[in-house]
């Protein structure tokens, strides 16, 4: 600290020249550090005072060395004369700086001035204002993790990748990292001959110079930092295009992308997303936005990410064919369709910023399942779609959240932006609003939104501007505004006054949660037989009058975001109707009377009726929806032995026999050619009768079948039986064989197998096992994200749990540290989740509450203190009744 006031003397007192002030300070200045000439460093969004224009990146990458080097050019503009210039660059090496303005060259100093990323370039006298070029050398470290440009080993071969959101643009090459600017970027990638290099544009040539292959791509349309994509490998690719249509009058390039091993297993991800692009076309009315598409895959990808005409993917998302168990199958459709659906909604048009991140990832996610559906509609997606929804309100019920926008001030809040209240709250809250709108009017102020604002960016109020335009109704904003910018799940209680049903709203909270009173714009829709009557409430309390026939169903067709609560007498009128209710009812009723249970307000055994209803209900998601809430009940902790045991004997009566109905033989491929809902069915109804005592055929057969696989008949078991069958395997098998499966697993490739071993040794259960995955295990094969995923397991078996928890208090500064993505951040808290005790909740607080607190864990930590105490009180308070009602059982 003391050195830059020295040299800011210094440089007033010799007078340097532009051309003097060469170098770079030393260490990190602490956040909001100034001196008397300068403002305070920026812990988020930066100055307007420089804007940039656009950039040319030249990197040498070769993914077999620990570094790779560039060389980076900025056109800038300044709004007024500056002695300093704010920029984003995170732990890069840099050699030199060079600014060019007004035919003048500048060696300003650099330091990094906040440990987010923040570069300062210095001045020794006043830069003029009007267009300037910053220019860049240097080189940083490859990242072992996928975040910046990170690389693998796979199959004794280097490959690398990038994954720049959301500030990790910044860490890779200097620039301006934030969402509102967006400028062109011309790429040139310098690489060792024979490797593949992959960008957002397409390449238009190599030539070799000095002993490298020079690929040059063209200059991108406007694009954001965190969008740009560069990837170098020995890559293999499957070539073809999307044909013209209607939107597109020429061809769109598109390639499938991966490493060498899965070179025969791409055809299903061509044929797909050839399908994919089509449909979006379709949705939006307009071509692709970019002039060509690769789909890439990476083995240590925790999902995908909508590089501008560059996606990437985890290997099993894109890594598949048509004998690929339903649930894949489900996953490729509506991640392919979420992160294409990016392209427009996103890359096209894209938040200015990290505030507007949920419109990004909302909408995506709505479009994943819509789009996907329309794709395969065999894979029942869009009822998948509102199972996402539900999960979310389990976390959006807690105290301690967020709105899903949520004002953000600093760099250390964007990534607690990407959850489960983003995705799976933010595309319910948009199917809730586009159902009240309807599909017509909702598309079309998407596409008024899409083209106000095409190759620019745009905030929330736009988009809410826009579909309250094409609604002709000014209510709209309101109402997704009380969603938006509102955390907590309303409820509705329904009580019967003569003919019609009064309906009051209050925020949801469980057994002894406090939470604030919130009150929202509903647009609340309801059903009794072929009735269907929808109205905004807009205030604490409405009367509804509805003819028909039968139980009211509060949440018509499931799509609304909220929960309610109802009499004893019109909860069993409907617990008696549920088998017959579309998915989406059905999946509410099980949401909202799974929530009232652990609200204390009613007993569990309604829970254990609808359970009984439901589980031959036709659609997959609904048939289960009430027994996984218990099953959730049963596994936290909450019941006592005898609880469990007439549970476990429960099951098996409700779910034997179903099986016997759909037949089962683990062998590869068998059931490939049924559909995907009954597949999907036979695996749910196995799950949960296998630990019974009516599933001990089915155990004997999964034994003998992993013991055939693993000598080396592969098609003794299909890959969608690996799961359990490796669990039965080791459960025999103990310590020595979970050392030689997590063996076979390393030495595989297979972006199914691998991680299906590595997941069952990880949550063995056994003391012995467990120590030597988080303290002994060391092999270079072993991932960095395998690693997390191992602890992840420990951490799930109760048996295993202390040991995970004695591990990670004694490495918590370096998990802490691991720049392991987006998602890290909220990961690392949720490992304390399957604690059940308010003692504990209390433990974790003083223990690790000082060591969470503003970092970008703090909230994901709260959230875990909260779920913690809440069940240790359920527990307490009702632990006992609900133990009852599960050991009288039969």
């Amino acid at each position: 600290m003391g050195f830059v006031r020295i040299w800011l003397l210094a440089a007033l007192i010799l007078g340097f020249s532009p051309a003097s002030a060469m170098g770079r300070d030393q260490g990190l200045s602490a956040p909001g550090h100034q001196t008397s000439v300068e403002h305070p460093v920026p812990e988020g969004r930066l100055s307007s005072v420089v804007k940039p224009e656009s950039y040319r990146l030249d990197l040498t990458v070769d993914p077999s060395s620990e570094r790779f080097s560039g060389q980076v050019e900025i056109d800038v503009v300044l709004a007024e004369p500056v002695r300093h210039i704010d920029l984003h660059g995170r732990s890069l090496n840099i050699r030199s700086v060079t600014v060019t303005s007004a035919g003048q060259s500048y060696r300003p100093r650099w330091q990094q001035v906040h440990s987010s990323g923040v570069l300062r370039l210095r001045f020794g006298s006043v830069l003029p204002a009007g267009p300037a070029t910053l220019r860049f050398d240097y080189d940083a470290a490859f990242n072992d993790g996928p975040s910046g440009m990170f690389r693998v080993n796979v199959d004794g071969k280097w490959y690398s990748w990038t994954q720049l959101q959301s500030i990790d643009a910044r860490a890779v090459f200097p620039s301006f990292d934030q969402p509102d600017f967006k400028t062109p970027f011309g790429i040139t990638l310098r690489t060792p001959p024979g490797l593949m290099a992959v960008s957002n544009a397409p390449e238009l040539s190599t030539n070799t110079e000095e002993g490298l292959a020079i690929h040059r791509f063209a200059p991108t349309l406007p694009l954001p930092t965190y969008l740009v994509a560069m990837m170098v490998g020995p890559f293999v690719a499957t070539e073809s295009a999307v044909p013209a249509n209607r939107h597109r009058a020429e061809p769109l390039p598109l390639r499938i992308v991966s490493t060498r091993q899965n070179a025969d297993k791409l055809a299903f991800a061509m044929q797909g997303s050839k399908q994919i692009v089509s449909l979006l076309e379709d949705y939006f009315q307009d071509s692709f936005p970019f002039p060509k598409l690769d789909q890439i895959t990476s083995p240590i990808m925790p999902g995908a990410m909508e590089n501008a005409g560059a996606d990437l993917y985890r290997d099993g998302l894109l890594v598949l064919d048509d004998d690929a168990t339903p649930s894949r199958q489900r996953g490729f459709g509506m991640v392919v369709s979420h992160e294409l659906a990016h392209q427009w909604f996103g890359d096209l048009v894209t938040p200015a910023w990290w505030d507007d991140i949920w419109l990004n990832e909302s909408f995506a996610n709505w479009m994943g399942y819509r789009i996907g559906d329309a794709w395969r509609p065999d894979l029942n997606m869009a009822a998948g779609a509102l199972a996402e929804g539900f999960r979310a309100m389990r976390l959006d019920s807690l105290a301690a959240g967020r709105p899903i926008r949520q004002p953000i001030e600093t760099s250390a809040q964007i990534n607690g932006a990407f959850d489960s209240i983003t995705y799976g709250k933010g595309s319910h809250v948009i199917t809730m609003i586009a159902a009240f709108m309807g599909d017509e009017a909702f598309r079309n102020g998407v596409l008024g939104y899409l083209k106000a604002h095409r190759y620019g960016s745009a905030t929330s109020s736009d988009f809410f501007a826009a579909l309250a335009e094409a609604a002709g109704d000014e209510r709209i904003v309101p109402a997704m505004q009380s969603f938006v910018e509102q955390q907590g799940v309303p409820l509705l209680t329904f009580h019967r006054e003569g003919r019609h049903f009064a309906v009051s709203q209050s925020r949801y909270a469980s057994l002894g949660g406090v939470v604030d009173e919130t009150q929202w714009t509903v647009p609340l829709c309801v059903r009794r037989a072929k009735e269907r009557h929808c109205q905004l409430l807009d205030g604490k309390r409405t009367d509804i009058e509805i003819g028909g026939r039968g139980p009211i169903i509060p949440n018509a067709g499931g799509t609304g975001y909220y929960r309610f609560e109802l009499s004893p007498s019109l909860w069993r009128a409907l617990i008696s109707r549920a088998r017959k209710l579309p998915s989406g009812e059905a999946q509410a009723v099980a949401d909202s009377l799974a929530a009232s249970v652990l609200a204390g307000r009613t007993d569990v055994g309604e829970l254990v009726r609808l359970a009984r209803q439901l589980v031959r209900h036709p659609d997959s998601f609904a048939a289960d929806a009430a027994t996984n809430a218990l099953v959730a009940i049963a596994d936290a902790g909450i019941v006592d032995p005898a609880g469990k045991q007439g549970w476990k004997r429960y099951r098996a009566r409700l779910y034997a026999p179903l099986m016997r109905g759909y037949g089962f033989d683990p062998a590869a491929g068998l059931y490939s050619a049924e559909s995907p809902e009954r597949s999907q069915r036979r695996a749910q109804i196995l799950g949960h009768l296998l630990w019974t005592r009516k599933g001990t055929k089915f155990r004997r057969r999964l034994e003998a079948a992993s013991d055939a696989f693993l000598s080396g008949e592969r098609a003794a078991l299909d890959p969608a039986w690996f799961g359990s069958a490796f669990d039965l395997h080791l459960r025999q098998g103990g310590e020595q064989a979970a050392r030689k499966l997590m063996e076979r697993a390393l030495a595989s490739e297979d972006p199914v197998f691998r991680p299906a071993a590595i997941r069952a040794v990880s949550r063995i259960g056994d003391v012995v096992v467990a120590k030597w995955l988080v303290e002994d295990l060391e092999d270079d094969r072993l991932r960095k994200s395998e690693r997390r995923a191992l602890l992840s397991g420990v951490m799930a078996r109760s048996s295993t749990r202390d040991i995970g928890y004695g591990w990670i208090i004694k490495n918590l500064d370096e998990l802490q540290s691991d720049s392991g993505g987006i998602f890290m951040s909220t990961w690392l808290p949720r490992l304390f989740d399957d604690f059940c005790s308010v003692e504990k909740s209390a433990q974790l607080a003083s223990e690790l509450g000082p060591r969470f607190a503003e970092t970008p864990g703090a909230l994901a930590f709260e959230r875990t203190l909260e779920k913690v105490r809440n069940c240790g009180m359920f527990k307490d308070q009702l632990g006992s009744s609900v133990s009852e009602v599960f050991a009288r059982l039969r």
